[in-house]
């Protein structure tokens, strides 16, 4: 078996442009769109936006990995990082903290330069303990292959199949080296087009003993970041990642025991990438109608209960809401349930559904 990187033109990646030159221009323009939308919105606005596409995007790139985060401990971690009040906050972990600050390094600061040292911190931030669950790695260095070769597998002991193999790891300095100078040189290729190489060229070299999936997708996002000139992150690659997992898995499988044509995986990335704006795009209507329903409000009281209740359901709450829902959900009484629903009626905030009786229920009021 040949990988790509055995090709003796390694790493002279060749695309056809002419099969994508029209989706490309496209995924410009829903990605300008979606951030020129963007920037119609108030300050709280759009931090909130960036906040929830960045714990889609910490908490599903360990997805993919096969680990789970509490998604309340990410977006308590990001929110404090970020300094946004988003009221109480779960208490992250060391490895959730971790994991943002490596994400929030690579989408803040992605003007300053990727280097080896940078990657080497990242590494150490995502295992802050030294281990990849009970297995000790290096940390915060190259593998240097003591198991054996890096590979890619899958099915039972006895029975695995090996996905890919890296390359030996005496010949990870010679690879990155290369890589980090053609990442930092900014005039080499299309922004999304870099994204969607840098991704590919990092976990081919696949240059840590863990961690390389989720490091080459922040990789890739850094990149995103710098074609946007922004800092702020509205969509998440790898939620989207995360749901097309086995054709992710496929495409990048079969450009690596490919030749030197990317082609594939440029259009592959480029579907993925206008996926992720559309998912985006259908959650800042919920972030706008939130925005307009608060500004609404302006200037009216509401309590900390009314507050989260009202969260709740302009993020989409589940059922029919009705008093005794809220009590249970709010931790008060019949009476008080009742008081802050009224109250909320008479301030405009919620309306009466038609049915009554014992089943009455509430709705938001939007208009």
């Amino acid at each position: 078996m040949q990988y790509i990187y055995q090709n003796p033109d390694w790493p002279e990646f060749i695309w056809d442009w002419s099969t994508f030159a029209t989706q490309l221009a496209a995924t410009r323009f829903r990605q300008g769109h979606l951030l020129g939308r963007v920037v119609s919105f108030g300050f709280q606005a759009r931090a909130e936006a960036s906040l929830d596409a960045l714990t889609e995007e910490v908490q599903k790139s360990n997805e993919i990995e096969g680990e789970q985060l509490d998604r309340a401990q990410v977006r308590s971690s990001i929110a404090r990082h970020l300094g946004i009040d988003v009221g109480a906050l779960a208490l992250p972990d060391r490895t959730v903290d971790g994991v943002v600050e490596m994400m929030l390094d690579a989408t803040r600061e992605f003007d300053a330069p990727l280097t080896t040292e940078r990657l080497f911190n990242w590494h150490a931030a995502l295992f802050p303990t030294g281990r990849s669950g009970m297995q000790p790695i290096r940390v915060g260095d190259w593998r240097d292959d003591s198991a054996g070769p890096m590979q890619v597998v899958s099915g039972p002991i006895g029975q695995k199949r090996v996905h890919y193999e890296a390359p030996a790891a005496q010949h990870i300095n010679m690879h990155m080296t290369a890589f980090l100078r053609w990442f930092e040189d900014r005039e080499n290729c299309d922004p999304l087009l870099k994204a969607a190489l840098a991704h590919l060229w990092f976990v081919t070299i696949h240059p840590f003993e863990d961690g390389n999936g989720r490091i080459g997708r922040a990789i890739a996002e850094m990149a995103l970041a710098r074609s946007e000139k922004s800092p702020q992150r509205f969509y998440s690659m790898s939620a989207q990642i995360r749901k097309e997992r086995k054709t992710y898995y496929n495409i990048l499988e079969s450009t690596q025991k490919g030749e030197m044509d990317v082609t594939l995986w440029m259009i592959w990335f480029l579907t993925c990438l206008e996926h992720a704006i559309e998912e985006a795009e259908s959650v800042l209507d919920v972030v706008s109608t939130k925005a307009r329903f608060w500004e609404r409000l302006t200037g009216v009281s509401v309590n900390e209960r009314q507050r989260r209740l009202l969260n709740m359901m302009l993020d989409g709450f589940r059922g029919k809401l009705t008093s005794s829902k809220w009590a249970i959900i709010a931790k008060c009484s019949q009476d008080t349930a009742h008081r802050d629903i009224v109250d909320l009626i008479e301030k405009g905030a919620l309306s009466q559904d038609p049915s009554g009786g014992r089943s009455t229920s509430y709705s938001l009021h939007l208009t």
